[in-house]
């Protein structure tokens, strides 16, 4: 197939739904976790919760970068940016995230100088523009953006733009999906791996989990076929007791991935020995930093970081929400103190997160049913 119409064809949809029934176990409960935010909000976009039978779970996992990051790294970054003649840079779903003082909108209110850019290449350009300001960007992001950010890096330095330096918040997928393993209290049968992280990692990365879990991976596309094929994928193999890592995703994603991008991001990054995630606490080698040969456009080495430890607010539940052990809607705050104009948490907040995900289609249309039977 090779148009997005063909992912959304009414026939093909209904055929891998019945596919699906047809080699579920009826006395069987699955428990899938999709990995990516991207599929998360596809999911509850095209409705497919809805078509699945009901002993099939699909559990929203951590694959928000900007939801995993904790509040103590936002108020870091602009702590650093409340000097005078500096410049913030992020991308535009990180501006409405609330640190523990608020969020980069909120600031920028206050007179910070706070500019929502669409990549790392646009910081380094308002750098350039403004000679006398120092700008930091803010980035963040799996492996997915990580790329850009080295790439840019690598223009810094050989230009010699020393106004500009990167606050790096760059994480990777591997080690959260092992901490989800590695929690007492989740129970998975198998995953709907990413689609975005796997463009520059491959599929390779994920062999552990099918070899030492015992847990198959189907890396997936976004679309609604993709999905439902996936899950097809995954009950095959769950029926015939094999756990393998499979890419359904192919017209996109090679199996070992974008060399180029690894490379790039290998020049310039290197493994923190730790790092903290939003719900899972400090994960060993989860995260990127730049190496000592970028060091002269590091944030973290330029500027005086306070290393700000936040917990969030004892009602939400995010943490809990991240790690899949409860539903969106099972947070005591959800589409009550916690809606998308008033976020208390980033789940709320990312293009990306499961809360808004599930505020934006699911909760809506449980709304629109109530006001539909009332009237």
């Amino acid at each position: 197939m090779r148009y997005v119409d063909e992912f959304r064809d009414p026939a093909l949809i209904t055929k891998a739904s019945e596919e699906i029934r047809r080699l579920s176990d009826p006395v069987r409960h699955y428990r899938i976790m999709e990995v990516c935010g991207g599929h998360t909000h596809a999911i509850y976009r095209f409705g497919l919760k809805d078509i699945l039978p009901d002993n099939i779970e699909l559990i929203h996992g951590p694959g928000c970068p900007v939801c995993v990051l904790p509040m103590g790294r936002i108020d870091d970054g602009l702590t650093i940016a409340r000097e005078p003649n500096r410049i913030f840079a992020a991308f535009g779903d990180m501006m409405r995230v609330p640190g523990a003082h608020g969020s980069p909108l909120e600031h920028k209110a206050r007179g910070t100088d706070v500019r929502i850019v669409y990549s790392p290449a646009d910081a380094l350009e308002i750098a350039k523009k403004n000679a006398d300001k120092e700008v930091m960007f803010f980035a963040i992001g799996f492996e997915t953006t990580a790329p850009s950010t080295a790439l840019t890096l690598m223009a810094a330095k050989k230009q010699d733009i020393r106004n500009f330096t990167v606050f790096c918040n760059h994480v990777t997928i591997v080690p959260a999906i092992r901490a989800i393993l590695d929690s007492p209290d989740m129970r998975l049968d198998g995953f709907i791996g990413p689609g975005h992280v796997s463009t520059v990692i491959g599929c390779r990365p994920y062999e552990w989990i099918a070899r030492n879990e015992r847990k198959p991976v189907v890396t997936s596309g976004f679309e609604p076929l993709d999905l439902l094929q996936s899950i097809v994928m995954l009950l095959r193999q769950l029926g015939a007791g094999e756990a393998k890592v499979e890419n359904q995703y192919k017209r996109v994603v090679q199996w070992e991935g974008n060399r180029a991008a690894l490379k790039v991001m290998a020049e310039v990054f290197e493994l923190r020995p730790y790092f903290e995630w939003r719900g899972l606490g400090f994960i060993s080698q989860s995260a990127l930093r730049i190496r000592d040969t970028y060091a002269a456009w590091d944030a973290e080495r330029r500027y005086s970081v306070p290393e700000t430890r936040v917990a969030d607010p004892k009602s939400a539940q995010c943490g809990e929400v991240l790690k899949g052990v409860l539903k969106p809607a099972q947070c005591k705050l959800f589409g009550k103190e916690c809606t998308p104009e008033h976020p208390i948490g980033a789940l709320m907040v990312s293009s990306e997160g499961s809360c808004a995900a599930y505020y934006s289609y699911e909760h809506r249309k449980s709304l629109i049913t109530t006001i539909s039977a009332v009237a």
